[in-house]
């Protein structure tokens, strides 16, 4: 009965009969990677707008992971305890600063443009501490009368060199404020993702792993490696150590007495992202005090600012780094500007980070192709020694 039993007729399919089963055209694993990168650009496509915040709180993850860890194994291995715990510390250390800074520098910075508002509409004389520099304080006071002394000089001089008027400039920056609810968002979804990154952290670095295997079986385990350690460097090494200067330095110049301080510290703090930026805007200060008649704090000021700056260099950055940051001036100043332009005020920190890894990634493969090539140089003499102990056996 078995093999005279009529078979059962073949259901039909939605998408037509079926048919035997053939050889694929693209193979499967050529198949699985192209299928990867269309729904990765299809998530960054329909996801755009979330895309700053998650590499932002991926930065900050990456960076902070080993003092996770730590904080992980003090609270027993629960995950969302440490994760929570560590977003309180992010916002009270990180968040809160840095928006108080902010602030202060937007009050300060409308006081900027309603002077220059006002030197465009009336004049404005040459300051007396410009008169009496050495040298070049003649030069300078030529310059300032011929561009801000006189009425509409100042807006003059703005459209030539932004093509905008100086009301239309001043109105923007008064306007600045609106997008704060943009940054708040922002920054809420960076909070948000960075919580995650800290609770399952270590499961979606598991899965990465594993992809990457598949995608990049001979360079996977190098890339893996070398990513992780440049964000990590880059971040302590520019950013955090940025900030700190920009912090000490602006408690320096409100002690002694410079006006603005506050802007000036954020100015300075983005200046030492660039090498060579902090000590340029100590002693930029340091020279205005003293033209101002405050020799006292301006040599005060350029002292401090000569022994921090050696203290960091000398001490601290070694050992948040474990090395010098060997990026070259150019890319990081791609990474600020690009970072700055396409990600707003996180692309301060995103962009050095991302011009970091590609520069890491850059050197990684050329020392890979010196190898080879090493290798392949050094293949006729291991050949020959192969065979002159052969011949000598």
């Amino acid at each position: 009965m078995g093999m005279f039993e009529a078979q059962k007729p073949r259901e039909s399919r939605w998408l037509g009969p079926a048919s035997p089963a053939r050889i694929a055209l693209i193979p499967s694993i050529s198949a699985a990677r192209w299928l990867l990168i269309l729904i990765a650009a299809a998530g960054i496509y329909f996801f755009y707008g979330f895309l700053v915040p998650v590499l932002a709180a991926l930065v900050i993850g990456f960076a902070t992971w080993p003092l996770y860890s730590d904080l992980l194994r003090r609270v027993g291995g629960r995950r969302t305890i440490a994760a929570t715990i560590a977003i309180i510390m992010i916002i009270a250390f990180l968040v809160l600063p840095i928006a108080l800074a902010v602030t202060y520098t937007a009050g300060e910075v409308r006081e900027w443009f309603a002077w220059a508002v006002h030197a465009n509409r009336f004049g404005a004389p040459t300051p007396e501490w410009i008169q009496v520099l050495p040298v070049v304080g003649g030069w300078l006071d030529e310059q300032w009368s011929l561009f801000i002394g006189s009425p509409g000089s100042l807006g003059e001089l703005a459209q030539v060199v932004s093509g905008a008027n100086i009301g239309n400039i001043y109105r923007a920056v008064l306007a600045a404020g609106g997008g704060a609810f943009h940054v708040l968002l922002t920054l809420l979804f960076m909070l948000i993702a960075l919580f995650f990154v800290y609770r399952d952290g270590t499961t979606f670095a598991r899965q990465v792993d594993l992809l990457g295997e598949r995608i990049l079986p001979s360079r996977w385990e190098r890339i893996s490696r070398v990513v992780p350690a440049t964000i990590s460097s880059t971040v302590m090494g520019m950013t955090v150590i940025a900030i700190g200067e920009g912090i000490v330095l602006g408690v320096a110049y409100w002690i002694a007495g410079v006006p603005s301080a506050v802007t000036l510290g954020v100015l300075t703090g983005l200046m030492a992202l660039v090498p060579g930026g902090a000590p340029l805007s100590f002693s930029l200060v340091s020279i205005y005090l003293i033209a101002s008649g405050s020799h006292f704090a301006g040599i005060a000021l350029f002292t401090w600012g000569t022994v921090e700056l050696f203290i960091v260099d000398k001490t601290l950055r070694p050992k948040l780094v474990g090395g010098p940051i060997k990026l070259p001036f150019l890319p990081t100043f791609f990474g600020l500007i690009g970072g700055v332009k396409t990600m707003g005020f996180l692309g301060l920190f995103i962009g050095p980070v991302l011009m970091a890894i590609i520069v890491a990634i850059w050197r990684e493969w050329i020392r890979e192709a010196e190898l080879a090539e090493e290798l392949d140089r050094r293949e006729p003499e291991l050949a020959l020694h192969v065979a002159t102990d052969a011949s000598e056996g």
